[in-house]
């Protein structure tokens, strides 16, 4: 059984069911539930929905709460966010799973957490809820290291890390994803297992806000980040320096968080995990900021009276996803949110409803380019290097001042005189 059937829980129901396990995924979200009673993901992630539809009859079910009978195991996959109005992780989701579980469980279940969690809250949050009920419970934490866009191929490949409560819960957790991935990293207890995952995250926050905080170094003296990184890193037998770029993603923003907040409830304030969030939190910021004095420095038209076209409205491009969670969209369109005329957007894949959650307003690719005065181009989403210059100059009006977030269109745009040509590294 899966509790919770969003971008975690559904690949590793598919992917164990199509391994042969009978597999009952359990969703509250009943648009969820229809869209999988039709036979498509309700999310984008590349082969899922094929493999949904290749599975036998019976072998995949969905539910809106769990069956009477006791699971062999039980994995909670459910959200845990941080809190807007506390800014604490809020374990609502996971308690309600956890105590769902307990009311179905037999001695002989195996509770496994995937659910991203602050360090000790299997010990503290989930275990007793689960002694309610039995004894005895076996219980393990064996977190998801997954990158969207490819989840169905690293499911099978990435060493799954394993801690868990005792020698037979170790076993039983190695034993269901043994199903899946052959690769497996047993650790010495459930807080070993928590922590790996938050570090994970931290440690690539931490790398990337470096190369953030170059780049905003770097325009001080009026120099190229970028320039200065790869002139850094050529040839150079020593860790690499990151670009610049906007990090993004439910993980990525989240995860950071939940480590601090551990590790000051036990007197530790973690600053440079903290530094690097701040750092990269304030990428958006620091991109409308030049884009808009770009804009003033280019034309006397007002900036209210402007139209500008937000492209890459996902998290991210490569490899390319729907989910706008922890996005750079939404900060944007938050700061220029009653600034400008219009504020369009466009994406490949994040439908139109979800756009408009955020603040802009939906339009194809080419309606949103006619008649606009800039563009903020914000992941690097393949599709958006089909753009040129004269694509640009034929249906933008002047300043047509583009803010590039990952370079993608520098070889197109730079050093064309009637286009403003930025991107993050050099503005």
């Amino acid at each position: 059984m899966v509790v919770g059937l969003g971008y975690v829980g559904l690949p590793l129901a598919a992917s164990l069911a199509a391994a042969g396990v009978d597999v009952i995924g359990v969703e509250t979200n009943a648009e969820t539930r229809r869209t999988l009673a039709q036979g498509r993901a309700p999310f984008y992630e590349p082969g899922l929905t094929e493999l949904l539809c290749a599975l036998p009859p019976g072998r995949f079910t969905v539910a809106a709460t769990l069956p009477e009978r006791a699971p062999h195991a039980a994995v909670i996959c459910v959200g845990t966010p941080m809190s807007a109005a506390t800014g604490q992780p809020a374990l609502e989701q996971l308690e309600a799973a956890a105590d769902a579980v307990a009311a179905a469980m037999s001695d002989d279940t195996l509770v496994v957490v995937r659910s991203t969690v602050p360090v000790g809250t299997c010990r503290e949050t989930v275990l007793p809820r689960l002694r309610n009920r039995v004894a005895e419970p076996l219980l393990a934490f064996c977190p998801e290291r997954l990158i969207q866009g490819r989840a169905l191929a690293e499911l099978g490949t990435l060493p799954q890390i394993v801690g868990a409560l005792d020698t037979r819960s170790q076993e039983r957790a190695r034993a269901l994803h043994a199903r899946i991935t052959p690769a497996h990293v047993p650790v010495s207890s459930l807080e070993a297992a928590e922590m790996i995952k938050l570090i994970c995250n931290a440690h690539t926050d931490v790398m990337y806000g470096f190369g953030n905080e170059v780049t905003m170094m770097a325009a001080c003296f009026g120099l190229d980040a970028d320039e200065l990184i790869a002139g850094a890193n050529l040839g150079y037998p020593r860790p690499d320096l990151a670009r610049p770029g906007y990090v993004g993603g439910s993980c990525l923003t989240k995860d950071p968080y939940l480590l601090t907040h551990g590790t000051r409830a036990r007197g530790y304030r973690a600053p440079m995990v903290a530094a690097a969030r701040h750092v990269n939190e304030s990428v958006p910021a620091f991109a409308v900021e030049h884009f808009t004095r770009a804009y003033r420095a280019g034309t006397t038209r007002p900036l209210s009276e402007a139209k500008v076209l937000v492209c890459g409205v996902a998290y991210k491009g490569r490899p390319e996803t729907d989910d706008v969670r922890g996005a750079a969209s939404a900060q944007v369109a938050k700061a220029l949110d009653g600034v400008v005329a219009t504020l369009a957007a466009h994406d490949f894949l994040v439908p139109p409803h979800r756009v408009k959650e955020l603040g802009c307003e939906p339009m194809a690719l080419e309606e949103g380019l006619r008649g606009a005065d800039g563009l903020l181009l914000l992941n690097d989403h393949p599709g958006y290097a089909e753009i040129t210059a004269e694509h640009l100059r034929s249906r933008m009006r002047p300043p047509r001042v583009v803010f590039d977030m990952w370079g993608l269109l520098e070889p197109a745009l730079a050093g064309h005189g009637d286009i403003t040509y930025l991107r993050l590294g050099r503005v």
